[in-house]
């Protein structure tokens, strides 16, 4: 399986919403039957796959996203799905979510323990606001074999208004920058910008390595509801 970089990790946590589907939520969708679509580049825009998610479930605060996975030749790579529920002013995103697309999978004959701190994403954002950390910390374990993997997201902050366009239209966008550290063995630390937009969501993702260049892009490219 290829090595999706962090770009498809937080594709993953900035998915499409509307503030008019229900009172609690300005960026996610939770309307069942709601789909939209993130193709993903790499740092020479070449496409290298495409998430499609779909709300499976609803339950008014609470919802389950669906998504299928596909390579940049469409061919079905993994299906999986996770959570988002109403919390305080805003949403919070099941922790689960952190994990790259497939990692469950890897290791589904081994014992899997995991923790960690749901991702929140206030209704109400503002430049300069600072948002809490995420993180998730999972144990594989299979004699002899006894492996950790934590990945933390960190310096969460809301910058500048933007205008872009994709595909799927042209928004007004808050950005929101943050860093990610990932380690299993080794420690990979990267960094990330997003545009959202009121009533959609995630427009667009860019992921850099530490030393700040491009890796690669993931964007809107359809929205049905």
């Amino acid at each position: 399986m290829k090595n999706y970089p962090g770009t498809i990790i937080l594709a993953l946590l900035f998915v499409l919403g509307s503030r008019a589907q229900t009172s609690c939520s300005t960026y996610y969708p939770f309307d069942e039957g709601t789909s939209f679509q993130i193709t993903m580049y790499d740092n020479k825009d070449k496409t290298t796959g495409i998430i499609d998610y779909v709300v499976k479930e609803s339950t008014g605060n609470s919802a389950i996203l669906a998504y299928e996975m596909l390579d940049d030749k469409g061919t079905l790579i993994v299906t999986s799905e996770y959570g988002i529920s109403c919390e305080d002013d805003g949403i919070s995103i099941d922790f689960n979510s952190l994990a790259a697309p497939g990692i469950m999978e890897q290791y589904k004959d081994m014992e899997i323990d995991i923790t960690g701190t749901n991702l929140s994403v206030p209704n109400n954002l503002s430049p300069g606001q600072t948002l809490p950390d995420a993180d998730m910390l999972m144990n594989i374990r299979m004699a002899p074999i006894n492996m950790k993997m934590t990945i933390t997201i960190y310096n969460r902050k809301v910058g500048a208004r933007e205008t872009l366009t994709t595909p799927a239209g042209t928004f007004d966008c808050i950005v929101i920058s943050d860093q990610t550290d990932t380690k299993m063995g080794m420690k990979f630390s990267g960094s990330s910008k997003q545009w959202l937009a009121e009533g959609v969501g995630m427009v667009k993702q860019e992921s850099y390595n530490k030393k700040g260049k491009l890796m690669g892009s993931s964007v809107l490219t359809a929205f049905n509801k």
